[in-house]
């Protein structure tokens, strides 16, 4: 996938309070925030094209220019500005916390709490990032294996394939999930792999190989999942009855940001109401719960804070049982 940069501009509501903050900016001899904001973003770009032209809608006198690209080419981005002294993004918009987690610990994110902010779960939110939408990890399986919760993937007839936590966050917030958990722990992982589960590298290759009959079952995400049975898969999704695995896409502005003003301003839009509905419309669950979307089951929550810490910790200890 290549990046992709775009901008939506025009003219805002944001017009007063940007007149004020030019006045503060040149009161104290800072520069002002002209309401021009560059995002950098890993989200899908149909998401982030349908929220960004509902905010210059309504705000006409911003302008959002935006850097989408795979995770691995954002990250390299920001490191390059960030070796320079220049880091050009306002805000970032990434696809799960412990791809933004390590800017919080070397202090390049803001500390706020946006207006819209008792709309996201505690767990779901830290004083520098916040949660945009979830994505569910969850099992499926071909139409002759039924699995109804996680332990059920244990001892299945046929191979269960999981995907590389090394290669996906999705697959890492499972990982942190369980082995965190008092009950599964790094126990759940061995006993798979006793049974005869084998790694593959994506959660779209666990759909793909369930789909041509070389797995029985495995663990993937409901949206991918939901995608692939629409397009007519034969595959089988099964929510877990104590809970998917959430992950979260989180949110946040850059600390330092000379146009401080709109980036907060569309995080907070991001997190309200209609923003939240073109994510539903987009196929994402939104973090909202008064914004229609389909219930599908419970989560449970991953301790973030906890696996960042342990991120080597608990890769390697996955890599002792299943290589790579």
């Amino acid at each position: 996938m290549s990046p992709i940069g775009f901008r939506r501009r025009g003219r805002l509501r944001l017009g007063a309070i940007l007149a004020a903050a030019a006045l503060l900016g040149a009161g104290c001899g800072g520069d002002a925030d002209d309401g021009t904001i560059t995002i950098y973003t890993t989200v899908t770009e149909e998401t982030v094209t349908a929220v960004v032209d509902l905010f210059t809608a309504a705000n006409p006198e911003a302008t959002v220019e935006v850097f989408r690209a795979p995770t691995g080419e954002v990250t390299a981005r920001i490191a390059t500005e960030v070796r320079q002294g220049d880091l050009q993004a306002d805000v970032l918009w990434l696809t799960d916390p412990l791809s933004i987690q390590q800017y919080a610990a070397d202090g390049l994110l803001e500390s706020w709490e946006p207006e819209e902010i008792d709309v996201v779960a505690e767990e779901y939110r830290t004083d520098t990032f916040f949660a945009t939408r979830l994505l569910s990890v969850v099992m499926i399986h071909g139409p002759d294996t039924p699995v109804g919760d996680w332990q059920d993937l244990i001892g299945v007839d046929g191979v269960v394939a999981i995907p590389d936590p090394g290669f996906a966050g999705s697959a890492f917030g499972a990982l942190a999930f369980f082995a965190q958990s008092e009950a599964y722990g790094m126990d759940f992982y061995e006993s798979l792999a006793d049974s005869g589960a084998v790694q593959v590298q994506a959660p779209a290759d666990v759909i793909s190989g369930v789909a041509e009959g070389r797995y029985a079952a495995g663990i993937t995400l409901s949206q991918a999942a939901e995608a692939a049975i629409a397009d007519g898969s034969p595959i089988v999704l099964a929510w877990p009855a104590s809970g998917a695995v959430a992950v979260y896409s989180p949110i946040a502005v850059v600390e330092g940001s000379e146009a401080s003003t709109t980036a907060r301003a569309f995080v907070n839009y991001v997190l309200g109401a209609e923003a939240q509905q073109a994510i539903a419309d987009t196929g994402w669950q939104p973090i909202r719960t008064d914004v229609s979307w389909p219930e599908r089951g419970s989560h449970v929550a991953v301790d973030w804070a906890g696996a960042f810490d342990r991120q080597d910790e608990l890769l390697d200890a996955y890599r002792a049982i299943f290589g790579g």
